[in-house]
Protein backbone atom coordinates (compact mmCIF):
# COMPACT_ATOMS: atom_id res chain seq x y z
CA UNK A 1 0.00 0.00 0.00
CA UNK A 2 2.93 2.32 0.63
CA UNK A 3 4.06 2.04 -2.99
CA UNK A 4 0.72 3.22 -4.33
CA UNK A 5 0.67 6.20 -1.98
CA UNK A 6 4.26 7.09 -2.89
CA UNK A 7 3.27 7.10 -6.55
CA UNK A 8 0.19 9.21 -5.90
CA UNK A 9 2.07 11.68 -3.69
CA UNK A 10 4.54 12.19 -6.50
CA UNK A 11 7.73 10.76 -5.09
CA UNK A 12 8.77 8.05 -7.52
CA UNK A 13 6.15 6.45 -9.74
CA UNK A 14 5.67 2.82 -8.87
CA UNK A 15 5.90 1.64 -12.46
CA UNK A 16 9.18 3.53 -12.98
CA UNK A 17 10.62 2.18 -9.74
CA UNK A 18 9.86 -1.41 -10.75
CA UNK A 19 11.46 -0.87 -14.16
CA UNK A 20 14.63 0.48 -12.57
CA UNK A 21 14.70 -2.46 -10.16
CA UNK A 22 14.45 -4.91 -13.10
CA UNK A 23 17.27 -3.11 -14.88
CA UNK A 24 19.44 -3.25 -11.76
CA UNK A 25 18.86 -7.01 -11.38
CA UNK A 26 19.89 -7.53 -15.01
CA UNK A 27 22.95 -5.31 -14.60
CA UNK A 28 21.80 -2.91 -17.31
CA UNK A 29 23.47 0.49 -17.74
CA UNK A 30 21.53 3.39 -16.37
CA UNK A 31 20.03 1.27 -13.59
CA UNK A 32 22.14 2.41 -10.68
CA UNK A 33 21.79 5.69 -8.83
CA UNK A 34 23.22 8.55 -10.85
CA UNK A 35 24.21 6.28 -13.74
CA UNK A 36 23.54 7.64 -17.18
CA UNK A 37 22.52 5.57 -20.18
CA UNK A 38 25.51 6.81 -22.16
CA UNK A 39 27.33 3.55 -21.47
CA UNK A 40 24.81 1.48 -23.41
CA UNK A 41 25.91 -0.65 -26.32
CA UNK A 42 25.31 0.82 -29.79
CA UNK A 43 21.95 0.20 -31.40
CA UNK A 44 22.35 -2.97 -33.51
CA UNK A 45 19.16 -2.20 -35.46
CA UNK A 46 20.77 0.89 -37.02
CA UNK A 47 23.71 -1.23 -38.20
CA UNK A 48 21.34 -3.84 -39.62
CA UNK A 49 19.32 -1.20 -41.51
CA UNK A 50 22.50 0.19 -43.06
CA UNK A 51 23.58 -3.32 -44.07
CA UNK A 52 20.20 -4.03 -45.64
CA UNK A 53 20.21 -0.85 -47.72
CA UNK A 54 23.81 -1.38 -48.86
CA UNK A 55 23.23 -4.96 -49.96
CA UNK A 56 20.04 -4.16 -51.85
CA UNK A 57 22.07 -2.05 -54.23
CA UNK A 58 24.44 -4.98 -54.81
CA UNK A 59 21.64 -7.55 -55.27
CA UNK A 60 22.91 -9.70 -52.41
CA UNK A 61 21.21 -11.19 -49.43
CA UNK A 62 20.60 -8.73 -46.60
CA UNK A 63 21.57 -10.46 -43.38
CA UNK A 64 21.42 -14.15 -42.56
CA UNK A 65 18.25 -15.51 -44.12
CA UNK A 66 16.48 -12.15 -43.81
CA UNK A 67 15.74 -10.68 -47.23
CA UNK A 68 17.09 -11.08 -50.73
CA UNK A 69 16.18 -8.54 -53.41
CA UNK A 70 17.19 -9.02 -57.05
CA UNK A 71 16.43 -6.60 -59.91
CA UNK A 72 16.33 -7.62 -63.56
CA UNK A 73 14.77 -6.29 -66.74
CA UNK A 74 12.44 -8.29 -68.99
CA UNK A 75 11.21 -6.59 -72.18
CA UNK A 76 11.67 -3.11 -70.69
CA UNK A 77 9.89 -4.00 -67.43
CA UNK A 78 11.82 -4.08 -64.15
CA UNK A 79 11.27 -7.36 -62.30
CA UNK A 80 12.09 -7.25 -58.59
CA UNK A 81 12.36 -10.74 -57.06
CA UNK A 82 12.02 -10.73 -53.28
CA UNK A 83 12.78 -13.65 -50.96
CA UNK A 84 12.42 -13.53 -47.18
CA UNK A 85 10.40 -11.64 -44.60
CA UNK A 86 9.58 -7.97 -45.08
CA UNK A 87 9.56 -6.09 -41.80
CA UNK A 88 10.84 -2.86 -40.28
CA UNK A 89 14.47 -3.95 -40.47
CA UNK A 90 14.38 -5.19 -44.07
CA UNK A 91 11.87 -2.88 -45.74
CA UNK A 92 14.57 -0.39 -46.77
CA UNK A 93 16.02 -2.87 -49.25
CA UNK A 94 12.62 -3.36 -50.85
CA UNK A 95 11.99 0.40 -50.93
CA UNK A 96 15.26 0.94 -52.80
CA UNK A 97 14.46 -1.82 -55.28
CA UNK A 98 10.92 -0.60 -56.02
CA UNK A 99 11.94 3.01 -56.52
CA UNK A 100 12.41 3.48 -60.27
CA UNK A 101 16.06 4.04 -61.19
CA UNK A 102 14.89 6.32 -64.00
CA UNK A 103 11.93 8.46 -62.91
CA UNK A 104 10.78 8.77 -66.53
CA UNK A 105 7.05 8.60 -67.20
CA UNK A 106 5.74 5.13 -67.93
CA UNK A 107 8.10 3.20 -65.65
CA UNK A 108 6.80 -0.33 -65.12
CA UNK A 109 7.75 -2.76 -62.35
CA UNK A 110 6.64 -6.26 -61.36
CA UNK A 111 7.44 -7.30 -57.78
CA UNK A 112 7.69 -11.09 -57.50
CA UNK A 113 6.65 -11.80 -53.91
CA UNK A 114 6.38 -15.59 -54.27
CA UNK A 115 9.29 -15.98 -51.84
CA UNK A 116 7.79 -13.72 -49.15
CA UNK A 117 6.05 -15.62 -46.33
CA UNK A 118 5.50 -12.57 -44.10
CA UNK A 119 5.01 -8.82 -44.52
CA UNK A 120 4.24 -6.30 -41.79
CA UNK A 121 3.00 -2.70 -42.06
CA UNK A 122 6.46 -1.54 -43.12
CA UNK A 123 6.12 -3.61 -46.27
CA UNK A 124 2.64 -2.22 -46.89
CA UNK A 125 4.04 1.32 -46.67
CA UNK A 126 6.82 0.41 -49.11
CA UNK A 127 4.30 -0.96 -51.62
CA UNK A 128 2.21 2.20 -51.38
CA UNK A 129 5.30 4.39 -51.87
CA UNK A 130 6.37 2.21 -54.80
CA UNK A 131 2.94 2.53 -56.38
CA UNK A 132 3.04 6.32 -55.99
CA UNK A 133 6.56 6.49 -57.46
CA UNK A 134 5.28 4.86 -60.67
CA UNK A 135 2.36 7.26 -61.13
CA UNK A 136 0.80 8.78 -63.17
CA UNK A 137 1.62 6.80 -66.33
CA UNK A 138 3.62 3.80 -65.08
CA UNK A 139 2.58 0.89 -62.89
CA UNK A 140 3.62 -1.46 -60.12
CA UNK A 141 2.24 -5.00 -60.20
CA UNK A 142 2.61 -7.81 -57.68
CA UNK A 143 3.14 -11.41 -58.71
CA UNK A 144 2.98 -14.74 -56.88
CA UNK A 145 1.76 -13.25 -53.60
CA UNK A 146 1.36 -15.99 -50.97
CA UNK A 147 -1.99 -16.35 -49.24
CA UNK A 148 -0.99 -14.89 -45.81
CA UNK A 149 0.55 -11.80 -47.43
CA UNK A 150 -2.33 -11.48 -49.89
CA UNK A 151 -4.80 -11.60 -47.01
CA UNK A 152 -2.97 -8.71 -45.34
CA UNK A 153 -3.05 -6.71 -48.59
CA UNK A 154 -6.79 -7.38 -48.90
CA UNK A 155 -7.50 -6.35 -45.31
CA UNK A 156 -5.77 -2.98 -45.72
CA UNK A 157 -7.45 -2.41 -49.09
CA UNK A 158 -4.33 -2.45 -51.24
CA UNK A 159 -5.45 -5.03 -53.83
CA UNK A 160 -7.74 -2.61 -55.73
CA UNK A 161 -4.84 -0.14 -55.92
CA UNK A 162 -2.03 -2.52 -56.93
CA UNK A 163 -2.90 -5.38 -59.28
CA UNK A 164 -1.93 -8.89 -58.13
CA UNK A 165 -1.14 -11.70 -60.55
CA UNK A 166 -0.51 -15.42 -59.99
CA UNK A 167 2.90 -15.29 -61.70
CA UNK A 168 5.49 -12.91 -63.15
CA UNK A 169 4.61 -14.22 -66.61
CA UNK A 170 0.95 -13.23 -66.14
CA UNK A 171 1.90 -9.79 -64.79
CA UNK A 172 4.15 -9.14 -67.78
CA UNK A 173 1.56 -10.25 -70.36
CA UNK A 174 -1.39 -8.22 -69.13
Amino acid sequence: MGGIFRAIRGSRPLKHARGKARQARRGMPGSGPGEECAGQAPDRRAETRKHVVDTAEMNEQAGPERLSVLRSTVDGVTVVTVTGEIDHQTSGALRDALTPADPAPGTRTVADLSGVPFMDSSGINVLIAGHQAHQPTGWLRLAGVRRPVLRTLEIVGLTPLIACYPSVHDALED
